[in-house]
């Protein structure tokens, strides 16, 4: 394999968002630091800085391959992150020349959200971090790297808008089959917002992408509720 040439200023930072049913999730990196001999602990973003040839959608497909073992994600670029403060941790600085052996100076950052289904098997394969699901509502009070909070924070905006816009996006977090409750649920996370059921159920009627199935819950203790797919073919529709 050919030695890899990073460039040292640009790096891309992938939000990646799941829904386990119940809450909204973000996938993070444990990050452990040894520092005169003590050791700090934090999370961060996948991320990478970028190869000397590589484009920068490129960039984020192969942080999220190298990490999950999966391709086809949903990805979508949606900030650039350049304030000078970024870096100015010296601990972040360290770090980072370290991972890479470059000298780091000022780096911008380009930021993308990407959307998958938590039940698909993931690898989180990486070999210097551990990779885990947390409660986007718990971002906020978390110890990040760099200024990981305020992308992840801006991500959740992005998905917001853009499942305003275009609600199929929403389908890239749920099962192949869910409920309407699962639905309204994963909605209400994104939107920050509680839905009146009769309401949201009378909104969904008007998408076509959204067709019910002769098919009910399975092995639930409440009554089954009836499934639903999307049907991609009808978003046009």
């Amino acid at each position: 394999m050919s030695e890899q040439v990073y460039n040292p200023h640009v790096s891309v930072d992938c939000v990646v968002f799941g829904f386990d049913g119940e809450q909204l999730k973000v996938l993070l990196l444990e990050r452990n630091i040894t520092e005169q001999n003590t050791e700090f602990n934090d999370k961060k973003l996948p991320g990478s800085i970028i190869l000397e040839e590589e484009d920068l959608d490129d960039a984020a497909t192969r942080i999220l391959n190298e990490l999950t073992g999966m391709r086809n994600i949903y990805l979508s670029q949606f900030h650039s992150f350049g304030n000078p403060a970024r870096t100015g941790n010296p601990r972040d600085v360290l770090w980072l020349e370290k991972t890479t052996q470059l000298k780091i100076g000022r780096i911008v950052t380009v930021a993308y959200v990407a959307l998958i289904k938590i039940d698909r098997k993931l690898a989180f394969a990486s070999e210097v971090s551990k990779a885990k699901w947390y409660d986007v509502k718990l971002v906020k009070d978390m110890n990040l790297a760099f200024d990981h909070r305020e992308i992840i924070l801006k991500g959740l905006e992005h998905i917001r808008r853009n499942t305003d816009l275009n609600p199929h996006a929403l389908f890239e977090l749920l099962p192949r089959k869910f409920t309407i409750s699962q639905l309204r649920t994963l909605y209400d996370m994104v939107h920050q917002t509680r839905s009146d059921v009769r309401n949201f159920q009378k909104k969904v009627a008007q998408w076509p992408f959204v067709v019910m199935l002769d098919e009910t819950e399975k092995n639930v203790a409440h009554r089954a509720a009836r499934l639903y797919k999307f049907d991609r073919k009808k978003i046009n529709y």
